[in-house]
């Protein structure tokens, strides 16, 4: 099997050189050792795996923070002359640790959350309350509590519902309630079109098109987020920070974000024309894209900020309003080209399949210690990785390959297609890159595996942030279903029935 295998995808490239590292795909630290050795700020792949173990997620921590200060100085100057700069929230939910919401505050990004749990990472971690956010399209009472009792800057809220039910929470408990309101711009992420109607099928935030009904079920009701702002303006628990929008991830063209800060911006100036008030922030959302592979193009922060900001500027120009304080939040474009994963291999197997046009081609599979327990990306949404042999270098030709998991699914796949070297085998280590988002948040227990370490690297040195889970761990949280039975002595089948 060679590069030119029908099964190749259109996408992928045959490879010049099946050692080289992409660096648009890699975080800048990695690199290969004299002796062709992947290493991460010099610490080779090899010592990592010895030390920590495999599957392990490595952060290259400087790689992080550079990313971090990228959109921080780039939206900063970009909405300078607009509205005195621009606060960058780092989108936790796409790893969220202690240590990474120490980095994201220190390099002067504030942080949003996702849940309690995310909130409560974030407030033990230091970071100052008045700089987080909570989302959330259904959050509890104790998790909207817990945001009022610790002062968090923003409650983005969802839904009228919930604006009603966090106001009178809010009044109960003697707080007034920040709040911005989550609005459904009506922008589709990757074709950019207005969709009046289907669009709005989603259970996240507030539509700016009028309602078929009211909440008594007549016809011809109010926009739900026009409704938002009335009650919250009328409401002395409420403080009207601003307005949020988000229209997807991973997306890597710039029309569809000036398209729905111009719809936004609009939304704002009907709002000041009915109520005499200018609401004083507006974020942006996230969703910019990454490399995972050879076929994504990502676009620097500076870049992204420059041509938001000129759209921006066109439409409060256009609208004779003044800007917002603008925000946004990045979350994968900072963490996620940071991190990669190191696997051992273990089984290797050629298989004939179907080709295209006919007859049968062979495939390469390449089974790890890893899998969708540890990445779930590739199964929830058919995404693509890649991966490079990161214990040693090779001469031998590159083949077309397939990276699996250990779990019992046949779904179970890491890498769908990647050239590695065909003399790849067991005790080797694949590393692949751009998994430091969605990785560590999104792991699982599947199959009872544990889950793996996350360490970070810097300066020469490798530390643990969060440690491997242990066979302890896995029963950590079971009730023994027999009190007497001593912890190790497991039933017999005769006993089990």
């Amino acid at each position: 099997m060679t590069a030119t295998s029908p099964l190749t995808p259109a996408w992928l490239p045959a490879p010049d050189d099946v050692d080289a590292l992409d660096p648009a795909i890699w975080a800048a630290g990695v690199a290969r050792t004299d002796a062709g050795e992947l290493a991460v700020q010099g610490v080779p792949a090899s010592a990592l795996a010895a030390e920590f173990g495999t599957p392990l997620i490595v952060l290259d921590e400087d790689d992080f923070r550079a990313r971090a200060r990228a959109f921080r100085e780039g939206f900063d100057t970009a909405f300078a002359s607009l509205c005195g700069g621009a606060d960058v929230y780092f989108a936790g939910k796409s790893m969220l640790t202690l240590s990474t919401a120490r980095w994201a505050a220190e390099e002067g990004l504030r942080v949003d959350t996702a849940s309690g749990g995310e909130l409560a990472i974030a407030l033990r971690a230091g970071v100052d309350p008045a700089h987080i956010g909570l989302h959330g399209n259904n959050k509890s009472e104790a998790e909207l509590l817990a945001a009022l009792d610790a002062g968090v800057g923003r409650i983005i809220v969802d839904s009228v519902d919930e604006l009603e039910h966090l106001a009178a929470l809010a009044a109960e408990h003697g707080h007034i309630a920040p709040v911005m309101l989550r609005l459904t711009p009506g922008v589709h992420a990757h074709t950019h079109d207005f969709i009046a109607t289907a669009h709005e099928d989603q259970k996240f935030g507030l539509s700016l098109a009028p309602s078929a009904q009211d909440a008594d079920g007549n016809v011809a009701g109010r926009a739900p987020a026009a409704v938002a702002v009335a009650l919250a303006l009328a409401s002395e628990s409420v403080h009207l920070l601003g307005v949020h929008c988000h229209i997807g991830s991973q997306i890597f063209e710039a029309d569809g974000f000036g398209l729905a800060a111009a719809r936004v911006l609009e939304f704002l100036d009907h709002a000041r024309a009915e109520h005499g008030v200018e609401l004083a922030e507006l974020d942006l959302g996230g969703g910019h894209g990454i490399a995972y592979t050879a076929a994504d193009e990502p676009r620097p922060a500076a870049e992204i900020a420059a041509a938001l900001a000129d759209d921006v500027q066109k439409t409060v120009e256009r609208l004779g309003m003044d800007c917002p304080r603008i925000s946004l939040e990045p979350g994968r474009a900072i963490s996620g080209p940071a991190g990669l994963t190191l696997y051992t291999v273990g089984v290797t197997k050629t298989v004939d399949v179907d080709a295209p046009g006919g007859g049968t081609a062979p495939r390469r599979y390449v089974a790890v210690d890893g899998g969708m327990s540890d990445n779930p990306r590739p199964v929830l949404y058919d995404a693509d990785y890649t991966a490079a042999l990161a214990s040693r270098t090779s001469e031998a030709e590159p083949v077309l390959s397939r990276v699996v998991g250990k779990h019992c699914e046949s779904g179970d796949i890491l890498v769908r297609d990647v050239h590695l070297p065909a003399d790849v085998r067991r005790g080797d280590l694949l590393a692949v890159p751009a998994t430091g988002a969605y990785t560590h948040v999104m792991a699982s227990n599947y199959n009872a595996l544990t889950r793996p370490a996350v360490v970070a690297v810097r300066g020469g040195s490798a530390r643990v942030i969060v440690r491997r889970e242990t066979m302890d761990d896995l029963f950590a949280r079971e009730a023994d279903p027999a009190p007497g039975r001593p912890a190790d002595q497991t039933p017999t089948p005769q006993e089990s029935a």
